[in-house]
C-alpha cells in the first residue's frame, strides 16, 4: 500500500489505496467525553487527518459514502447514533501570516468568510446568506450573520491548527499577541460568537486541535466552555502511532529486506518514540509523520535507512515553534534547557493554565515544552513530575537550538562546516586532532567571555553540541551499558558504513590542580575507559576506538586507550 506521508484527507487515503492506521475507536470516546473538546498535540502528529476522519464520519452529505469510507474500520463495525447527522463547519488557520495585527485580522476575516461561504454552498443555503457573510466587516460579525441563517441547523464545528498563526506571533512579539487575543480583540470576539452559538443550540458540538493552550487560556473569559482533553488518560494514544501500529508499518520493510526486526524496532524507538501525554498512562507513542517519512524514504533497493532520519519540513516546523522559548524570562528558560541537556531531565509540575498576561514561571515553561513535544513525562517525584527529552530527533533539535542560543548569548560563531569536516576526519581516518582543535576553539571563546560556569557537565554539553552538527553517527550520551555509563558513544548508523565507532570519556581538571592533577585525571580516566572496554556490550561493538578527553575548560587533550 502507498505510504500517506503528508496526506491528511481521509477520503483520499481510504479510496486511494493508502495505508491507514485505524484511530476510529476514539470517535465514540470523544462523543462520550463531552460535546466541546480540545485536543492539543505537537506539530506533525496526525491532527489534521484525525479531524478529516471526523468530518467524513459526521457530515450529513457523506451518508451515501459511509460504507466505502468506513467499512472494515472500528467505527464502521460499531457506528454511533450520531454518524452522518451534522452539518459540519470546518475551519483551518495554518495559512494566516504572522504580520502586523491589522493584516492578521484581515486575513483571519477572509479565511473565516471563505469557510462560512463554503458551508453555506455545500448545504444549499440561499445566495443572499453568502452575500451577507462576505459583506460583513469582521470575522465575528460574519459569524453572527452565519448563525442567523443556520439557526435551525445542527452544526458540528471543527477547527484545525487554531493557534498556528498566534504561536508564530507570540514567538516574535508578546505585545502583538496580546493585541490579537486580549479583551476587545478580533479573536476573542470570534470565539465569543461561537460560545453564544453553543448556548443557543446552533453549534451542538465542537472539536478543536492545535499545539498549545496558551491562546485559548489567554482568552478564558471569552471562551471557557471547551474541555482540554490533551492530558486525559483515555486519549494518550489517540494521535501518533502506538508501538504495535509502528511495527505494522515497517514490518513489510523488514520482511522484504530480511532485516533484523528487533534492531529495526529499536532504531525507530530511539529516533521517533517516547511521547507520553498523561501521567496516568505508561504506553508511549511515536510521532506519526516521522514514522511515515521513514517508511516512504526507506531505500527498498539497497535496504538502507534514509540518509536524513529527520525530514527537513518537520525540522523547519519545529524550529519555527522553538521561537516560543523566548516567552517570559529568556535567561531562565535557557537555564531550564541547560539543565535538561546536562542532567538529562528537569523536575516540576506543568501548569494546567497558560496565559501571556501573567508572569511566566518555570512550570509554565515546562507546560509549553510538554505541549510542543520538546519534553515528555518520564516519571514522578512525590507530587511533581520528571520530564525528559522524548527521542533522538528532539534531542538533535535541542542541540541545534543550543548552538544558536550560545552563539547569540556569548557573541561567538561556531563554524558548522568545519565541525562536519572534523567529524568526517575522525570517522574515516581516526584522526581526532581536527575535532579537538574545534572543541578547543569554542572552549576558549567561552572562557574569554566568562559565558558558562564550566564544569564537566557543561563541557560535555558543548562537545555534544558540536558532534550533533554532523549526521554521520548516532550519538548516545551516557548510555546504560551493563550498569555503567560511558560519557559518549558514536555509533554507526544506516545507511552510512564507517570504518570507526567511538567511545569518549571526559575528565575535567581544575586549573588550580596543575600538572599533577592533570596526570591523576589521565590515570583515573584511562582505568575507567579500560573498564568500559571490558564490558560485554562494549566488546561486541565492531570497529570501536576509545578516547579519554582531558580538559581544564580551555585546553583539551585526547588520549587513545587501547583495549
Amino acid at each position: 500500500m502507498k505510504i500517506p506521508y503528508g496526506e491528511s484527507d481521509f477520503r483520499k487515503i481510504r479510496t486511494g489505496k493508502y495505508l491507514y492506521i485505524d484511530k476510529t475507536a476514539y470517535v465514540q470516546q470523544l462523543e462520550e467525553q463531552g460535546s466541546f473538546n480540545i485536543l492539543l498535540r505537537p506539530r506533525r502528529f496526525g491532527k489534521s487527518l484525525f479531524l478529516s476522519t471526523l468530518l467524513y464520519y459526521y457530515d450529513t452529505n457523506q451518508k451515501g459514502h459511509f460504507e466505502t469510507l468506513f467499512s472494515n474500520l472500528h467505527i464502521g463495525d460499531n457506528p454511533t447514533t450520531l454518524k452522518n447527522s451534522y452539518q459540519v463547519l470546518f475551519m483551518e488557520f495554518s495559512g494566516i501570516a504572522d504580520t502586523d495585527a491589522k493584516a492578521v485580522e484581515q486575513e483571519f476575516r477572509i479565511e473565516v468568510q471563505k469557510r462560512l461561504c463554503d458551508f453555506l454552498r455545500r448545504y444549499g443555503y440561499p445566495a443572499e446568506s453568502l452575500q451577507q457573510v462576505k459583506a460583513a466587516p469582521s470575522a465575528a460579525s460574519s459569524m453572527k450573520i452565519f448563525f442567523y441563517w443556520t439557526v435551525d441547523a445542527n452544526i458540528y464545528l471543527m477547527i484545525d491548527e487554531y493557534d498556528h498563526f498566534a504561536n508564530s506571533i507570540l514567538g516574535t512579539s508578546l505585545e502583538r499577541f496580546r493585541e490579537i487575543v486580549g479583551r476587545g480583540s478580533f479573536m476573542r470576539s470570534f470565539y465569543e460568537t461561537v460560545k453564544t452559538a453553543t448556548m443557543e443550540g446552533i453549534v451542538d458540538r465542537f472539536f478543536i486541535t492545535g499545539v498549545t493552550s496558551i491562546t485559548l487560556d489567554s482568552m478564558t473569559s471569552g471562551f471557557n466552555i471547551g474541555e482540554n482533553i490533551t492530558h486525559h488518560r483515555l486519549f494518550n494514544q489517540a494521535l501518533g502511532f502506538t508501538e504495535e501500529e509502528t511495527e505494522s508499518i515497517v514490518e513489510p520493510l523488514a520482511r522484504s529486506c530480511t532485516l533484523d526486526r528487533i534492531a529495526l524496532k529499536n532504531d525507530l524507538k530511539q529516533w521517533y518514540n517516547g511521547y507520553l501525554f498523561s501521567d496516568e498512562r505508561t504506553e508511549r507513542v511515536y510521532n506519526a509523520d516521522m514514522v511515515l517519512y521513514f517508511a516512504k524514504n526507506f531505500n527498498r533497493e539497497t535496504c538502507a535507512y534514509p540518509k536524513a532520519m529527520l525530514d527537513d519540513n518537520i525540522a523547519s516546523d519545529y524550529k519555527k515553534i522553538m521561537q516560543l522559548f523566548g516567552i517570559g524570562d529568556r535567561a531562565a528558560n535557557f537555564t531550564t534547557l541547560e539543565k535538561l541537556l546536562t542532567n538529562g531531565e528537569i523536575i516540576g509540575l506543568h501548569s494546567r493554565k497558560l496565559s501571556a498576561d501573567k508572569k511566566f514561571e518555570q512550570n509554565d515553561f515546562i507546560a509549553l515544552l510538554l505541549y510542543m513535544g520538546f519534553v515528555t513525562i518520564t516519571g514522578t517525584l512525590l507530587n511533581r513530575l520528571r520530564y525528559g527529552i522524548p527521542n533522538y530527533v528532539i534531542q538533535k533539535l535541542y542541540y541545534d537550538y543550543f548552538k544558536e542560543e550560545i552563539e547569540q548569548r556569548a557573541q561567538i560563531s561556531i563554524p558548522k562546516d568545519e565541525i562536519e569536516n572534523a567529524v568526517a576526519e575522525l570517522a574515516l581516518h581516526n584522526s581526532i586532532s581536527p575535532l579537538t582543535e574545534e572543541i578547543g576553539k569554542v572552549l576558549a571563546l567561552f572562557s574569554n567571555r566568562d559565558f558558562m560556569n564550566m564544569d564537566e557537565k557543561h563541557i560535555k554539553a558543548v562537545i555534544l553540541t558540536l558532534l550533533y552538527q554532523s549526521e554521520a553517527y548516532f550519538i548516545r550520551s551516557e548510555p546504560e551499558v551493563n550498569n555503567r555509563y560511558p560519557d559518549i558513544l558514536l555509533l554507526e548508523r544506516s545507511p552510512f558504513e564507517l570504518p570507526n565507532q567511538f567511545l569518549f570519556e571526559l575528565k575535567f581538571c581544575k586549573k588550580k590542580d596543575g600538572k599533577k592533577g592533570w596526570e591523576q585525571k589521565r590515570e583515573e580516566g584511562g582505568r575507567q575507559v579500560q573498564g568500559y572496554l571490558e564490558l560485554e556490550d562494549v566488546r561486541c561493538l565492531d570497529k570501536l576506538r576509545a578516547y579519554l578527553l582531558l580538559t581544564d575548560g580551555c585546553e583539551i587533550e585526547a588520549v587513545e586507550i587501547a583495549p
